[in-house]
């Protein structure tokens, strides 16, 4: 005995499945949202770089501060931060030295990060001009430095 299909209409419209316009009101929303959401988020690059360069200051802070452990002062300004990553052959000796960092970042805008020993606002001052590239400045072209850790 075999089972007949019945051509019900309702039998049809149980299985699931989105309607054109439940998929239109679907992008509507989303489009609503993006446009509410988007600009926010765009404004805020220069901000993920003022950050992204106060990490970098504090890591290279943190690999001078194990430099100095080692070797008993930090590297001299002409010595550099490149002292972090190939041994120094200029000035002092480093007798203790070994690779502090892999290799020197750049900061967000592109340019090295700036160091003095001594420092003009700390013992010793690693530093970006952040987006203007000059010293001093506003907002985002402020300098970003180990002071304002």
């Amino acid at each position: 005995m075999a089972m007949r299909r019945r051509s019900d209409p309702l039998a049809r419209r149980r299985h699931p499945g989105f309607t054109l316009i439940e998929i239109m009101v679907v992008i509507v929303i989303l489009g609503m949202l993006a446009a509410l959401v988007v600009p926010r988020v765009m404004n805020r690059p220069d901000e993920a770089r003022v950050v992204a360069a106060k990490q970098d200051v504090a890591s290279i802070m943190q690999a001078l501060k194990l430099y100095r452990l080692d070797n008993q002062r930090y590297p001299s300004t002409e010595q550099g931060l490149q002292a972090l990553v190939v041994r120094p052959t200029a000035g002092a000796a480093a007798d203790n030295w070994k690779a502090y960092l892999d290799k020197l970042p750049n900061d967000p805008w592109g340019k090295p990060y700036q160091y003095l020993n001594p420092g003009i606002k700390g013992e010793i001052d690693v530093f970006s001009f952040g987006a203007d590239g000059k010293p001093g400045g506003t907002g985002v072209d402020s300098d970003i430095g180990s002071w304002s850790l």
